[in-house]
């Protein structure tokens, strides 16, 4: 058995994250210890694995919930399985297409800076910037994401 502690280090799924998958049903309720500590077994141990890998291949809750309720099935009605695996590369196939025209326009727009900004004449002119501030100059159509849904920074 496991403490929340155990589980969240085991599979690298943080503890509200594991109360919300408790609450949200994707989990069973755990057993309680005499102190009322939540105790975990090996099976949602495997659970949480399987969660959490569904969950880094961009797969949204209903679907992860579908995919738990049918481990217990047999026969036909595992197609479904396989029409959610289809369904997720679909979509991800969609958004590399997205991310492939916003990286065309980010590099049209960072190569249109020749740095004349570092002449006295040119100092309040930053050809990155107007691209920034003119959406209809984009060569390709692409919609707005989320704010905070950024790439990690790189160091160096």
């Amino acid at each position: 058995m496991f403490s929340i502690g155990q589980l969240s280090r085991r599979t690298g799924v943080k503890v509200p994250t594991i109360r919300y998958y408790e609450d949200r049903g994707l989990l069973p309720q755990p057993e309680r210890s005499s102190g009322n500590q939540r105790r975990y077994d090996e099976h949602t141990l495997k659970l949480l694995k399987f969660i959490r890998h569904t969950r880094q291949l961009g797969l949204p809750l209903e679907d992860v919930s579908e995919l738990i309720s049918l481990q217990e099935q047999s026969g036909p009605v595992l197609s479904k399985a396989h029409e959610i695996a289809l369904r997720q590369r679909d979509l991800l196939r969609e958004r590399i297409e997205e991310l492939q025209k916003l990286e065309a326009e980010l590099e049209r727009i960072s190569n249109a800076c020749t740095h004349p900004h570092l002449e006295a004449e040119h100092a309040g002119e930053c050809a990155v910037l107007n691209g920034f501030s003119d959406h209809g100059s984009c060569e390709h159509a692409h919609r707005s994401y989320p704010v905070g849904r950024n790439l990690p920074r790189t160091t160096g």
